[in-house]
Protein backbone atom coordinates (compact mmCIF):
# COMPACT_ATOMS: atom_id res chain seq x y z
CA UNK A 1 0.00 0.00 0.00
CA UNK A 2 1.48 3.67 -0.98
CA UNK A 3 -0.80 6.40 0.60
CA UNK A 4 -0.15 9.97 -1.43
CA UNK A 5 -0.98 13.30 0.02
CA UNK A 6 -2.17 16.28 -1.88
CA UNK A 7 -2.06 19.50 -0.13
CA UNK A 8 -5.63 20.32 0.97
CA UNK A 9 -5.80 18.57 3.87
CA UNK A 10 -2.06 17.57 4.63
CA UNK A 11 -2.86 17.06 8.76
CA UNK A 12 -5.70 14.57 7.92
CA UNK A 13 -3.32 12.66 5.86
CA UNK A 14 -0.51 12.72 8.10
CA UNK A 15 -3.07 11.24 11.22
CA UNK A 16 -4.63 8.56 8.68
CA UNK A 17 -0.88 7.29 7.74
CA UNK A 18 -0.27 7.50 11.65
CA UNK A 19 -3.79 5.44 12.29
CA UNK A 20 -2.76 2.78 9.19
CA UNK A 21 0.80 2.94 10.28
CA UNK A 22 2.30 3.08 6.93
CA UNK A 23 4.50 6.32 5.94
CA UNK A 24 3.33 8.83 3.36
CA UNK A 25 4.91 8.13 -0.04
CA UNK A 26 7.27 11.08 -0.83
CA UNK A 27 5.86 13.27 -3.82
CA UNK A 28 6.35 16.23 -4.66
CA UNK A 29 3.31 18.94 -5.41
CA UNK A 30 3.58 22.27 -6.58
CA UNK A 31 3.30 25.03 -9.07
CA UNK A 32 5.02 26.45 -12.16
CA UNK A 33 5.50 30.28 -12.30
CA UNK A 34 1.88 30.26 -14.60
CA UNK A 35 0.34 28.48 -11.83
CA UNK A 36 0.58 25.07 -13.63
CA UNK A 37 0.51 22.57 -11.08
CA UNK A 38 3.02 19.42 -11.20
CA UNK A 39 3.14 16.37 -9.53
CA UNK A 40 6.32 13.76 -9.08
CA UNK A 41 5.84 10.56 -7.10
CA UNK A 42 9.58 10.36 -5.91
CA UNK A 43 9.40 6.49 -4.95
CA UNK A 44 8.32 3.50 -6.83
CA UNK A 45 4.99 2.23 -7.12
CA UNK A 46 5.23 -0.08 -9.56
CA UNK A 47 2.17 -2.60 -8.75
CA UNK A 48 1.24 -1.04 -5.54
CA UNK A 49 -2.05 -0.53 -4.15
CA UNK A 50 -2.39 3.51 -4.18
CA UNK A 51 -4.74 5.97 -2.01
CA UNK A 52 -4.44 9.87 -2.80
CA UNK A 53 -5.77 11.66 -0.26
CA UNK A 54 -7.14 14.63 -1.36
CA UNK A 55 -10.55 17.28 -0.49
CA UNK A 56 -11.48 19.11 -3.08
CA UNK A 57 -12.01 21.95 -0.86
CA UNK A 58 -11.42 25.91 -1.38
CA UNK A 59 -9.58 26.49 -3.87
CA UNK A 60 -11.70 23.97 -5.36
CA UNK A 61 -10.53 24.20 -8.91
CA UNK A 62 -6.69 23.89 -7.48
CA UNK A 63 -7.35 21.26 -5.44
CA UNK A 64 -9.41 19.31 -7.74
CA UNK A 65 -6.76 19.68 -10.55
CA UNK A 66 -4.09 18.23 -7.96
CA UNK A 67 -6.17 15.45 -7.47
CA UNK A 68 -6.37 14.58 -11.31
CA UNK A 69 -2.94 15.27 -11.87
CA UNK A 70 -1.70 12.77 -8.89
CA UNK A 71 -3.90 10.51 -10.07
CA UNK A 72 -2.62 10.91 -13.87
CA UNK A 73 0.83 10.75 -12.26
CA UNK A 74 0.07 7.34 -10.29
CA UNK A 75 -1.28 5.84 -13.18
CA UNK A 76 2.21 5.98 -15.64
CA UNK A 77 3.78 4.77 -12.72
CA UNK A 78 1.88 1.47 -13.14
CA UNK A 79 0.41 1.28 -10.10
CA UNK A 80 -1.92 -1.87 -9.85
CA UNK A 81 -4.94 0.05 -8.42
CA UNK A 82 -5.64 3.55 -7.91
CA UNK A 83 -8.25 4.73 -4.90
CA UNK A 84 -9.21 8.54 -4.68
CA UNK A 85 -9.73 9.44 -1.34
CA UNK A 86 -12.22 12.50 -1.31
CA UNK A 87 -13.04 12.81 2.41
CA UNK A 88 -14.86 16.26 0.98
CA UNK A 89 -16.36 15.83 -2.33
CA UNK A 90 -16.68 19.69 -3.93
CA UNK A 91 -18.87 20.48 -6.30
CA UNK A 92 -21.60 18.00 -4.91
CA UNK A 93 -24.39 20.29 -4.44
CA UNK A 94 -24.47 20.92 -8.26
CA UNK A 95 -26.08 17.37 -8.72
CA UNK A 96 -29.11 18.31 -10.89
CA UNK A 97 -30.32 20.91 -13.13
CA UNK A 98 -31.67 24.28 -11.43
CA UNK A 99 -33.13 25.59 -14.31
CA UNK A 100 -32.10 25.59 -17.83
CA UNK A 101 -28.78 25.69 -19.84
CA UNK A 102 -27.26 24.62 -16.18
CA UNK A 103 -25.02 22.00 -15.69
CA UNK A 104 -24.57 19.25 -13.23
CA UNK A 105 -20.99 19.87 -12.63
CA UNK A 106 -21.12 16.89 -9.71
CA UNK A 107 -21.15 14.48 -12.61
CA UNK A 108 -18.74 16.38 -14.41
CA UNK A 109 -16.17 16.04 -11.73
CA UNK A 110 -16.68 12.37 -11.57
CA UNK A 111 -15.82 11.96 -14.97
CA UNK A 112 -13.01 13.90 -15.27
CA UNK A 113 -11.84 11.23 -11.98
CA UNK A 114 -12.72 8.55 -13.70
CA UNK A 115 -11.36 9.48 -17.19
CA UNK A 116 -7.72 10.86 -14.99
CA UNK A 117 -7.41 7.02 -14.17
CA UNK A 118 -8.81 6.38 -10.63
CA UNK A 119 -10.24 2.71 -10.14
CA UNK A 120 -12.13 3.46 -7.01
CA UNK A 121 -13.47 6.38 -4.89
CA UNK A 122 -13.41 6.66 -1.05
CA UNK A 123 -15.45 9.55 0.40
CA UNK A 124 -17.39 10.17 3.12
CA UNK A 125 -21.19 12.44 3.77
CA UNK A 126 -22.05 12.77 -0.08
CA UNK A 127 -24.28 15.74 -0.47
CA UNK A 128 -26.85 14.14 -2.45
CA UNK A 129 -26.62 10.25 -2.65
CA UNK A 130 -27.12 9.80 -6.44
CA UNK A 131 -24.06 11.15 -7.10
CA UNK A 132 -22.83 7.62 -6.58
CA UNK A 133 -24.28 6.70 -9.37
CA UNK A 134 -22.33 9.36 -11.89
CA UNK A 135 -19.79 7.11 -11.08
CA UNK A 136 -18.82 4.09 -13.71
CA UNK A 137 -15.96 3.14 -10.51
CA UNK A 138 -16.90 1.40 -7.67
CA UNK A 139 -17.49 4.17 -4.92
CA UNK A 140 -17.59 3.83 -0.99
CA UNK A 141 -19.45 6.53 0.53
CA UNK A 142 -19.08 6.19 4.48
CA UNK A 143 -20.45 8.52 7.32
CA UNK A 144 -19.23 10.08 9.68
CA UNK A 145 -22.21 8.88 12.34
CA UNK A 146 -19.45 6.77 14.46
CA UNK A 147 -17.72 9.27 15.80
CA UNK A 148 -20.03 11.75 15.83
CA UNK A 149 -22.21 9.90 18.16
CA UNK A 150 -19.49 8.82 20.33
CA UNK A 151 -18.97 12.24 21.15
CA UNK A 152 -22.44 13.11 21.33
CA UNK A 153 -22.58 10.42 23.81
CA UNK A 154 -19.82 11.36 26.05
CA UNK A 155 -21.25 14.76 26.41
CA UNK A 156 -25.22 14.64 26.42
CA UNK A 157 -24.81 11.28 28.39
CA UNK A 158 -27.19 12.38 31.24
CA UNK A 159 -28.71 14.91 29.74
CA UNK A 160 -32.63 13.93 29.19
CA UNK A 161 -33.71 16.69 27.55
CA UNK A 162 -32.44 16.04 23.89
CA UNK A 163 -34.20 17.16 20.74
CA UNK A 164 -32.16 16.53 17.54
CA UNK A 165 -33.02 19.27 15.14
CA UNK A 166 -32.52 19.38 11.49
CA UNK A 167 -31.99 23.21 9.79
CA UNK A 168 -34.10 22.19 6.76
CA UNK A 169 -36.42 19.33 5.47
CA UNK A 170 -33.82 18.01 3.26
CA UNK A 171 -31.80 16.65 6.45
CA UNK A 172 -34.94 14.89 8.19
CA UNK A 173 -33.69 11.90 7.32
CA UNK A 174 -29.97 12.07 8.68
CA UNK A 175 -31.74 13.99 12.02
CA UNK A 176 -34.28 10.99 12.37
CA UNK A 177 -31.22 8.30 12.45
CA UNK A 178 -28.83 10.55 15.06
CA UNK A 179 -32.21 10.88 17.37
CA UNK A 180 -32.72 6.78 17.38
CA UNK A 181 -29.40 6.15 17.99
CA UNK A 182 -29.60 9.04 21.14
CA UNK A 183 -32.68 8.33 21.92
CA UNK A 184 -33.67 11.89 21.23
CA UNK A 185 -36.63 14.02 19.95
CA UNK A 186 -36.75 15.36 16.77
CA UNK A 187 -37.73 18.80 15.84
CA UNK A 188 -37.52 20.42 12.31
CA UNK A 189 -36.56 23.70 10.54
CA UNK A 190 -39.02 24.48 8.01
CA UNK A 191 -36.91 26.69 5.68
CA UNK A 192 -37.80 28.78 2.60
CA UNK A 193 -34.66 30.02 0.17
CA UNK A 194 -35.64 32.73 -1.98
CA UNK A 195 -32.12 32.30 -3.85
CA UNK A 196 -28.72 30.67 -3.46
CA UNK A 197 -26.82 31.71 -0.33
CA UNK A 198 -29.75 33.10 1.75
CA UNK A 199 -32.70 31.51 3.67
CA UNK A 200 -34.94 32.15 6.10
CA UNK A 201 -36.57 30.06 8.89
CA UNK A 202 -40.16 30.75 9.37
CA UNK A 203 -40.91 27.97 12.07
CA UNK A 204 -39.83 25.48 14.12
CA UNK A 205 -42.14 21.71 13.61
CA UNK A 206 -41.71 19.72 17.13
CA UNK A 207 -41.52 20.09 20.80
CA UNK A 208 -37.75 22.09 22.01
CA UNK A 209 -39.23 24.30 25.11
CA UNK A 210 -36.49 24.05 27.53
CA UNK A 211 -34.27 21.29 25.82
CA UNK A 212 -30.92 21.04 24.68
CA UNK A 213 -31.34 21.16 21.15
CA UNK A 214 -28.44 19.60 18.12
CA UNK A 215 -28.48 21.30 14.45
CA UNK A 216 -27.18 18.22 12.39
CA UNK A 217 -26.11 18.50 8.76
CA UNK A 218 -23.52 17.47 6.25
CA UNK A 219 -22.35 21.09 5.13
CA UNK A 220 -21.78 24.69 6.57
CA UNK A 221 -20.77 26.92 3.95
CA UNK A 222 -21.71 30.72 4.54
CA UNK A 223 -23.44 29.34 7.66
CA UNK A 224 -27.01 31.43 6.90
CA UNK A 225 -28.83 28.37 6.99
CA UNK A 226 -27.66 26.69 10.08
CA UNK A 227 -27.88 30.50 12.32
CA UNK A 228 -31.07 31.01 11.47
CA UNK A 229 -32.42 27.64 12.37
CA UNK A 230 -30.41 28.36 15.64
CA UNK A 231 -32.22 31.72 16.15
CA UNK A 232 -35.67 30.09 15.26
CA UNK A 233 -35.22 26.91 18.11
CA UNK A 234 -33.80 29.61 20.66
CA UNK A 235 -37.31 32.03 19.85
CA UNK A 236 -39.73 28.81 20.95
CA UNK A 237 -37.66 28.51 23.78
CA UNK A 238 -34.71 26.17 23.55
CA UNK A 239 -32.39 26.07 26.50
CA UNK A 240 -29.31 24.94 25.03
CA UNK A 241 -28.24 25.44 21.28
CA UNK A 242 -25.03 22.81 19.93
CA UNK A 243 -24.00 21.76 16.05
CA UNK A 244 -22.52 19.03 14.83
CA UNK A 245 -21.75 18.96 11.19
CA UNK A 246 -19.86 16.74 8.51
CA UNK A 247 -18.16 19.18 6.19
CA UNK A 248 -16.83 23.00 7.76
CA UNK A 249 -16.81 24.54 3.96
CA UNK A 250 -17.10 28.46 6.35
CA UNK A 251 -16.95 30.54 3.13
CA UNK A 252 -17.12 34.13 4.60
CA UNK A 253 -19.20 35.79 6.71
CA UNK A 254 -19.76 32.38 8.19
CA UNK A 255 -17.25 32.60 11.25
CA UNK A 256 -19.08 35.89 11.82
CA UNK A 257 -21.96 34.47 11.72
CA UNK A 258 -21.29 31.61 14.39
CA UNK A 259 -19.71 33.55 16.71
CA UNK A 260 -22.20 35.81 16.75
CA UNK A 261 -25.65 32.93 16.66
CA UNK A 262 -26.98 31.19 19.44
CA UNK A 263 -24.63 28.33 18.89
CA UNK A 264 -22.98 27.20 22.07
CA UNK A 265 -20.45 25.06 20.47
CA UNK A 266 -20.22 24.03 16.61
CA UNK A 267 -18.47 20.41 16.39
CA UNK A 268 -16.94 19.82 12.48
CA UNK A 269 -15.15 16.99 11.34
CA UNK A 270 -11.17 17.16 10.25
CA UNK A 271 -12.38 16.71 6.29
CA UNK A 272 -11.55 20.10 5.38
CA UNK A 273 -8.52 21.62 6.87
CA UNK A 274 -9.22 24.64 9.28
CA UNK A 275 -7.94 27.75 8.64
CA UNK A 276 -5.89 29.82 11.46
CA UNK A 277 -9.18 31.67 12.13
CA UNK A 278 -11.42 28.82 12.26
CA UNK A 279 -9.11 26.77 15.02
CA UNK A 280 -9.25 30.76 16.43
CA UNK A 281 -13.02 30.53 16.60
CA UNK A 282 -14.05 30.12 20.45
CA UNK A 283 -17.65 28.01 19.74
CA UNK A 284 -15.80 25.94 16.95
CA UNK A 285 -14.37 22.30 18.05
CA UNK A 286 -13.05 19.58 15.46
CA UNK A 287 -12.99 15.72 16.00
CA UNK A 288 -11.16 13.58 13.67
CA UNK A 289 -12.64 11.20 11.12
CA UNK A 290 -8.56 9.66 10.60
CA UNK A 291 -9.46 6.14 12.73
CA UNK A 292 -13.00 5.99 10.14
CA UNK A 293 -11.23 6.97 6.90
CA UNK A 294 -8.44 5.00 7.84
CA UNK A 295 -10.02 1.73 9.04
CA UNK A 296 -11.88 2.31 5.48
CA UNK A 297 -8.70 2.36 3.57
CA UNK A 298 -7.03 -0.76 5.27
CA UNK A 299 -10.51 -2.83 4.18
CA UNK A 300 -10.03 -1.53 0.73
CA UNK A 301 -6.45 -2.77 0.74
CA UNK A 302 -7.52 -6.40 2.24
CA UNK A 303 -10.86 -6.27 -0.03
CA UNK A 304 -12.50 -6.74 3.27
CA UNK A 305 -16.29 -5.14 3.93
CA UNK A 306 -16.26 -1.30 4.12
CA UNK A 307 -20.05 -1.55 5.13
CA UNK A 308 -19.52 -3.64 8.47
CA UNK A 309 -17.67 -0.21 9.82
CA UNK A 310 -21.37 0.97 10.42
CA UNK A 311 -23.36 -2.49 11.77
Amino acid sequence: MKLIACNSNIELAEAISSYIGVNLCDASIRKFADDEIFVEINENIRGEDVFIIQSTSHPANDHLMELLISIDAAKRGSAKRITAVIPYYGYARQDRKTGPRTPITAKLVANLITSAGADRVLTMDLHAGQIQGFFDIPLDNIFSAPPIIKDMKNKFANNKNLVISSPDVGGVVRARAFAKRMNAGLAIADKRREKAGVSEVMNIIGEVENKTCILLDDIADSAGTLCNAAKALKENGAKEIYSYIAHGVLSHPALERISASNIKELVLTDSIQASKEVKNTKNIRHISIAPLMGEAIKRINSDSSVSALFD
